[in-house]
């Protein structure tokens, strides 16, 4: 008998040491495997492994919110994903609407005549002093988004010469088109005639003619969008870019333009949009007879299709300089040094 208990205590001892190795190995980082294809298919058991839990998970989450929509009680809060945007590092300078400094701000800043509708805006666009290949495209593309903007070529002037001109000619905003390596890597806008002066950096340009199955857009007066515009610096910037375009967009022509503004990354979009009809067939919940097939009933839904016109590009706020472009007696609102980018969670716009 006592040898009997013996082996059955071995035993119990030797299936919880295999459990304990089981569990190690489960528990065992992929990138510690030193074999390749051990290590890849440790890998693809456990991205397997977690995609079963979520799908377990989601379909209990849908079962409760049913149950509790048939017992007429309210659905399980929603929760709301972790993501760098809502666990942004707290700002002071963040806009609150009830913000009354802000609002008389805006009836006595640079750009309260066009945004009040008393001016109409009118855009210079120039380039740099050096010849780029896509520069002139893109300078195409600008003057079919921008309304009642005009090209003038650089040549030799200055660009305090060129300031000059543009408030002698009545011009509102002055826009510079730099390029490198023959391809457009920077705008600088300028308010005219007071300023201020904005550097941007200018990258993943997508052409009117490379956007896949592009719309060409019309002479409407486009509606302007602008998200996420929210700190005290990104409002100041949200005017600049609002003081380009007129006032009064003009909806039949379906046309609308975008500035998101996402981690301090503006970008650009331009699309038309068309609200169409849809009929979708739905099976009936009215049955003749039990297990007959539901008949198939028609519905009308309405829906709204996107087509992208270009170009597509994203800007990167450099430099906002008071007064208008000054490189040496400047005065800048605010300047991005490499240490601002210490954390992933903070945003200045």
């Amino acid at each position: 008998m006592g040898g009997k208990r013996d082996r059955s205590d071995g035993g119990g001892e030797r299936e919880t040491e295999d459990v304990v190795v089981v569990e190690k190995r489960k528990r065992q980082n992929p990138s510690q495997i030193k074999n390749k294809d051990k290590r890849s298919e440790v890998y693809a058991k456990f991205k397997r492994d977690k995609k079963i839990e979520k799908r377990k998970r989601t379909k209990a989450r849908d079962a409760e919110a049913k149950r509790a929509l048939e017992l007429g009680e309210e659905p399980p809060a929603k929760k709301i994903p972790r993501t760098i945007e809502n666990t942004r590092e707290s700002d002071e300078t963040v806009c609150k609407p009830d913000d009354e400094e802000l609002f008389a701000a805006n009836d006595s800043d640079e750009f309260a005549p066009i945004l009040k509708q008393e001016c109409t805006p009118k855009i210079l666009i120039t380039t740099c002093r050096f010849h780029s290949t896509r520069g002139p495209a893109f300078i195409s593309d600008l003057l079919s988004v921008i309304p009642n903007a005009h090209y003038y070529k650089r040549g030799t002037y200055e660009l305090k010469k060129i300031v000059e001109y543009a408030n002698k000619s009545d011009f509102t905003s002055l826009i510079v088109v730099h390029t490198n390596r023959r391809e457009p890597d920077a705008l600088l806008i300028i308010g005219l005639p007071n300023g201020p002066t904005a550097h941007f950096k200018l990258s993943k340009l997508v052409l009117h003619k490379d956007v896949k199955n592009h719309g060409n857009p019309t002479s409407h007066m486009p509606e302007l969008v602008l998200n996420n515009f929210t700190t005290r610096l990104g409002h100041r910037i949200g005017r600049l870019i609002q003081s380009l375009f007129p006032q009064a967009p003009e909806f039949r022509g379906r046309r609308v333009v975008t500035f998101h503004n996402q981690r301090d990354f503006i970008f650009f979009r331009h699309h038309r949009y068309i609200f169409e009809d849809k009929e979708e067939k739905v099976d009936s919940k009215n049955k003749e007879a039990k297990g007959s097939k539901g008949e198939k009933v028609t519905q009308k839904k309405v829906i709204a299709r996107l087509q992208e016109c270009g170009p597509r590009f994203t800007l990167k706020l450099i430099s906002l300089q008071n007064g208008t472009f000054d490189t040496k007696g400047g005065e800048y609102e605010w300047v991005h040094k490499p240490e601002m980018d210490t954390s992933r969670r903070r945003f200045f716009l």
